[in-house]
């Protein structure tokens, strides 16, 4: 009964997806990579050709697409399949990263992953990162955060992220990929990627990911801990 919902929002390689993980390892939550959903849409879109300003090509292709996330007991980690396929390598691909903001922009799939995105967090206990988490998918969550961090650090982070999958990038490359994601992200019409009121602002630009997650567990065991009091005073009034 005392599950919150934990929404981390911001801009790209903050580290929001790294802290998500850990922060719902460490709560024994659920891990959503929302991300991956888009990512995995992009994939389908541009592997089947579909023509974004078609709505009805669009639509159709949506009601082909299965996502699913499984456990890698090997691994340890979640992996994101598509129509039955593992996509886990292909979807954080530089063409992938290329065109998601692209695809996510598109009206008729932002609903489609919110609806999906809010079924699965209906019985709460999951921590979801993303654009509009906490404006659009779960505007109730009890605990809001909103990461950002230096552009140029940002390109650095990301180029090494390529660098571990044998992917050579150059920084510019990535940077000016960076402030595209970004302008898009920040200037769509549907769940644009903007700081709720109540979020609490993390700049983790020289934050380790150790510090990251510790402070955003801290800020969730004291929401947790304050809907129990409040359970348990309405129980004892009750």
């Amino acid at each position: 009964m005392n599950k919150i919902i934990v929404a981390i929002d911001g801009y790209s390689s903050c580290g929001k997806s790294t802290t998500a993980k850990a922060v719902a390892h460490a709560l024994g939550y659920i891990y959503i990579d929302t991300g991956a959903m888009y990512r995995s849409a992009t994939l389908y879109m541009m592997e089947h050709y579909i023509d974004l300003s078609n709505p009805k090509a669009v639509e159709q292709a949506l009601a082909q697409m299965s996502i699913q996330f499984h456990h890698n007991n090997r691994t340890g980690k979640n992996e994101t399949f598509l129509n039955g396929l593992n996509v886990e390598e292909e979807i954080r691909q530089m063409r992938v990263t290329d065109r998601v903001s692209e695809v996510s922009a598109v009206p008729i799939v932002r609903k489609a992953m919110v609806a999906q995105q809010q079924r699965m967090g209906r019985k709460r206990g999951v921590v979801m990162d993303g654009r509009d988490i906490g404006t659009v998918v779960f505007p109730d969550a009890e605990v809001k955060m909103f990461m950002t961090a230096d552009l140029n650090i940002r390109a650095v982070r990301r180029q090494q992220e390529l660098l571990a999958k044998n992917e050579m990038v150059n920084l510019n490359v990535i940077k000016e990929n960076l402030a595209k994601r970004d302008q898009i992200d920040a200037n769509r019409s549907e769940g644009p990627l903007r700081q709720a009121e109540d979020a609490i602002s993390l700049d983790t630009s020289y934050l380790t990911i150790d510090e990251q997650v510790d402070l955003v567990v801290g800020y969730c065991l004291s929401r947790i801990f304050e809907k129990q009091q409040a359970l348990n005073s309405a129980g004892t009034l009750g």
